[in-house]
């Protein structure tokens, strides 16, 4: 019988803490990251050598999920309840005769903690800053992006079943459920990482699970040029653009940076200003004290209730906002999208995914066409030509790294033409013994004519910023 099953709820609420603490001060001190760090290996390290010791950890699981008193559980804090959990796992492995040091309990224990109160096998990957994507291929294989590369990990799950659980428990958190009935869903983290889950029967050998981490500190321009994602001047016209509230369209690949991009151009963005955001599964970072956030909602089970982007957009133009800002358009709900930044919300910003400037307006072409309006080109040209003005273009390179590619500027039509000119552009040059590619960022000598208007706001930039003849 556990010390959770035993003691009242009150009495542990009346525990005192020092108690606690003395009574096993070296085990209870987990502040230390490296510590923790130091933990995953020895786990990951006594796994690998007794694979069978997974079973026990499975089994133990259970067993204290049935003798716990959950209520008391859920009110303990987390060095608490990891003190009860080696407390209980000495007594077992006794009871048990398994062969485990102090350190090896110690690494076991925190795994199961981590299974009881995060999220299984993959909480140390989700605390590794180093990791940007975390892609379950069943319960069997576990792959990570770490600096734009994949590698497989020794992460695995029991079974399908214990994969399941860590699923259920991702998307009970913001009220979605993935069935056979309804076997996809889109789902975020606690921290906001994304999150999409596919289950039998679309996934044929099990559960698929992809989880798009975000930095806990948000990306600034600053970072971004720090890392050759871009240069200085191109972070000023972005910034020149979205202070003078010129609407643009991030264009890129998947896992290229949209999001991060948007991130960081939202902090131009006046803090005065009523900033709405609406997403499939929020995501968006935004640091400004006015912003209102909205999500997206699936079907329910009767197939009722579904909430889309294009209700949320409609909604969002009657709630008095300066700037709608949209996470993707991938559908109808660009019609609206250009719709409001014609109508008074310039500054507006959304992302498409696009291979390049020019793919990106086919792509909202085609994105209006679903509305089912019988709209001929040239009225969704003229449309997309008087909404937006900048485009941004983004890549994910073979090296794995992240660059803006171009930055390009529509100045109308032509006939049923659109007009549109590079002002920055990355030229490739040549690929290095590692692999990496090397390249320069170049102006093209066309200075943006929207410079021209926000003169009059007190926004210039000196014209060396557009000079052709030197690399940025």
């Amino acid at each position: 019988m556990s010390f959770f099953s035993q003691v009242p709820r009150r009495d542990l609420e009346k525990s005192p803490r020092r108690d606690l603490e003395r009574s096993n001060v070296k085990l209870v001190r987990r502040e230390s990251p490296l510590d923790q760090e130091s933990l995953y290996h020895d786990y990951r390290e006594l796994i690998s050598q007794r694979p069978a010791l997974i079973d026990e950890k499975v089994k133990l699981h259970e067993r204290i999920i049935d003798e716990f008193n959950l209520a008391s559980l859920e009110k303990l804090p987390r060095e608490d309840l990891a003190r009860e959990v080696r407390n209980y796992l000495g007594e077992y492995a006794r009871t048990e005769r398994l062969s485990l040091n102090q350190r090896e309990q110690l690494a076991l224990a925190e795994e199961i903690v981590d299974e009881m109160t995060g999220f299984g096998p993959i909480e140390p990957l989700l605390k590794d800053p180093t990791v940007n994507d975390i892609l379950i291929n069943t319960h069997k294989k576990c792959f990570v992006e770490r600096f734009g590369k994949l590698e497989e990990t020794i992460v695995h799950f029991k079974d399908e079943a214990h994969l399941m659980r860590i699923v259920q428990k991702i998307v009970a958190g913001i009220g979605r459920r993935v069935d056979e009935s309804s076997p996809t869903v889109d789902a975020r983290l606690p921290d906001g990482s994304r999150v999409n889950v596919a289950i039998r029967p679309v996934a044929v050998d099990g559960p698929l699970v992809s989880i798009r981490k975000f930095s806990k500190r948000p990306f600034s321009m600053d970072r971004l040029i720090e890392i050759s994602t871009m240069r200085p001047e191109m972070g000023d016209l972005l910034q020149a653009a979205v202070q003078g509230k010129i609407s643009l369209i991030i264009s890129g690949g998947t896992g290229s940076g949209k999001t991060t991009m948007l991130n960081a151009l939202s902090n131009y963005v006046p803090p005065d200003e009523r900033i709405i955001t609406i997403e499939d599964a929020a995501e968006l970072q935004l640091q400004l004290p006015h912003v209102l956030r909205m999500e997206t909602r699936p079907a329910n089970a009767e197939g009722r209730g579904e909430i889309r982007q294009r209700e949320l957009v409609k909604n969002a133009l009657r709630m008095r906002p300066d700037r709608i800002i949209v996470g993707e358009c991938r559908g109808e709900e660009a019609f609206d999208m250009l719709q409001a930044m014609n109508t008074g919300h310039e500054g507006s910003m959304t992302t498409v995914h696009a291979n390049s400037p020019r793919d990106a307006i086919k792509r909202l072409e085609q994105m209006i066409s679903m509305t089912g309006m019988n709209l001929n080109p040239l009225s969704m040209r003229s449309q997309i030509a008087s909404a937006v003005r900048l485009l941004i273009q983004l890549q994910r390179l073979p090296d794995g790294r992240r660059r803006l590619m171009s930055i390009s500027e529509i100045t109308g039509m032509e006939g049923e033409v659109f007009q549109m000119h590079e002002v920055y552009r990355f030229v490739k040059e040549r690929t290095d013994e590692k692999g990496n590619i090397e390249g320069s960022f170049k102006a093209t000598g066309i200075r943006p004519t929207f410079l021209e208007d926000l003169k009059y706001t007190g926004i210039e930039l000196p014209p060396s910023h557009f000079d052709p003849t030197r690399v940025l």
